[in-house]
């Protein structure tokens, strides 16, 4: 009887974590759409944003071109709780913190020895299919960087 009800627990459990990210609107690839988007001296580009459900934590996977037009690729991946969590392939910063903001808007910040090197306000559109990345910061020359990037959902 016990091991029936931790079996049930444990399923239920698993559906409602399912059933949580499903919902999440980011999960998803997200491809830069460049006629929309705009970037300022200095900002990398990211030409496809892959967001994925592993375990309690997502992953986004980024995949563009740094300032000098060379491929970038970096990978991050925690919770969206605002802690700062290791990002990977980006010289400029060495993590990365999410938080919510409300139920269409996150804010994200990228540190290097503990200084923040960049903020991002992050807006999807009503209907889910748009993203719209704002970005402000310094680059790894110490320069202003400033982006807006708009994603659509493939």
């Amino acid at each position: 009887m016990k091991l029936r009800a931790i079996g049930l627990t444990l399923a239920m459990s698993l559906t409602g974590l399912a059933l949580c990210f499903a919902e999440n609107p980011n999960i998803g690839t997200w491809k830069l759409n460049e006629t929309k988007s705009k970037f300022g001296p200095g900002s990398a580009k990211n030409s496809t944003v892959v967001f994925q459900a592993v375990g309690d934590e997502i992953k986004i996977t980024t995949d563009g071109v740094d300032s000098q037009g060379k491929p970038i690729h970096r990978e991050w991946k925690g919770k969206f709780d605002g802690k700062d969590y290791p990002l990977s392939g980006d010289p400029n910063s060495a993590t990365r913190a999410y938080k919510v903001v409300n139920d269409r808007t996150m804010e994200g910040t990228d540190k290097k020895n503990g200084k923040v090197m960049t903020t991002a306000r992050i807006v999807l559109s009503a209907d889910g299919k748009t993203r719209t990345v704002t970005v402000n910061g310094t680059n790894a020359a110490g320069k202003p960087v400033h982006s807006v990037a708009v994603y659509d959902k493939q």
